[in-house]
């Protein structure tokens, strides 16, 4: 059996290997507004706190509000339509989350992307091995606020802590503190090791193989 009875995981860069899409997708509302592209690698850096902020720091300098939400609106359009161009599970993904099933574990993904997104791909990529998915909402506040993953775990019916929280950033280290939950940092996602570290990430998986020992 699992050492936990629910396993709450973030998505992009968890579970979702996201980032070209997203990366398209802001450049395409860049251009949209006459702004200069960004690089992949500058998306990557930008991500993990909500497309609003992604939007506010892949704008130019002395950007208006007015403009940056124009922005994130045109983004919003152009992800939801192409959210899944070039978006795949992480190697292994789909074959954790059934041996978590078999193991009797319940699962939820919390994201701080926009809730209509998470809910997509989650039933896209998942189905059913996810057993609740919420996103980005004027329900609850975005993370490392604990208001979303306390949610998920009173959806489940099982209490913090006996859940876990598997993410790979230092946002989802944040809330799982916030949380009261144990937490396991992924290294394969958006931020490496040394930066995990730094932002005091204490288990480490490098595979989803290694993540399902540390959890059964």
């Amino acid at each position: 059996m699992s050492r936990y009875s629910a396993v709450i995981f973030d998505l992009d860069g968890t579970l979702l290997n996201t980032l070209d899409d997203l990366a398209d997708a802001a450049n395409y509302a860049l251009a949209r507004m006459g702004w200069p592209r960004r690089t992949t690698d500058e998306v990557r850096r930008f991500v993990g706190n909500g497309v609003r902020l992604l939007i506010r720091r892949a704008a130019p300098p002395g950007s208006s509000e007015a403009d940056q939400a124009r922005c994130l609106a045109i983004f919003k359009e152009r992800y939801a339509a192409h959210m899944e161009d070039k978006t795949a599970p992480y190697p292994g993904i789909p074959e954790l989350l059934l041996a978590l099933r078999d193991l009797g574990c319940r699962t939820a993904v919390v994201s701080n992307k926009f809730d209509a997104a998470v809910k997509g791909l989650c039933a896209r990529y998942f189905g059913d091995l996810v057993d609740a998915a919420a996103g980005e909402s004027e329900q609850a506040p975005k993370k490392p606020d604990p208001a979303m993953v306390l949610l998920a775990l009173e959806k489940l019916g099982i209490p913090a802590p006996s859940a876990v929280y598997v993410g790979d950033s230092d946002v989802d280290i944040q809330t799982a503190r916030n949380a009261g939950m144990d937490c396991v940092s992924v290294t394969w996602g958006f931020r490496d090791r040394g930066f995990l570290t730094e932002h005091g990430a204490a288990v480490f998986a490098d595979t989803p193989e290694e993540l399902l020992t540390l959890l059964s």
